[in-house]
């Protein structure tokens, strides 16, 4: 595995700019792991060190977005992809960047196929998700709700 981790962590509490990181995706699928680990780390930190409110369901969540996203970049996109992570107000944006410059395909929710469903369920987990074509690729990104607000309401006890 050849993976690179780049940390910014800025100060100034939950909504200030530069509580983030970024990981370089090359390799073999192995990465992938490493990117759940670097997600874990990453907002454990961000509530230990800096106060940010997170979830015990927020961070589930997040890892599997990210295994999802990176799972998907490692196996259709050759070359180099680059995970990001950055914490916006109450959530945390799970950016993956490839070098492939085409929207990825969601399929249809169908319960007999076998595989196939990483995006299906990304876009299911996440407050948004969004695709930008680049010049020399594209970002991915899925925004998660850092708390449970929305269950809480959902479910008053």
């Amino acid at each position: 595995m050849d993976t690179d981790v780049h940390s910014v962590n800025g100060g100034g509490g939950p909504d200030a700019p530069g509580i983030s990181t970024a990981m370089r995706l090359r390799g073999d699928g192995s990465c992938i792991s490493a990117a759940r680990h670097l997600a874990a780390d990453f907002l454990n930190r961000a509530h230990a060190d800096r106060d940010v409110p997170v979830s015990a369901h927020a961070l589930d969540l997040t890892q599997l977005v990210v295994s999802e996203l990176v799972t998907n970049a490692r196996r259709h996109a050759p070359g180099p992809a680059l995970m990001e992570l950055r914490i916006a107000g109450a959530t945390v944006e799970v950016t993956v960047r490839d070098s492939v410059r085409a929207r990825p395909v969601v399929r249809s929710a169908d319960p007999e196929r076998i595989g196939g469903h990483g995006l299906e369920i990304v876009r299911a987990l996440a407050e948004s998700f969004q695709v930008r074509l680049e010049a020399s690729g594209k970002r991915v990104t899925a925004r998660i709700a850092l708390s449970d607000t929305s269950q809480a309401a959902a479910d008053p006890g």
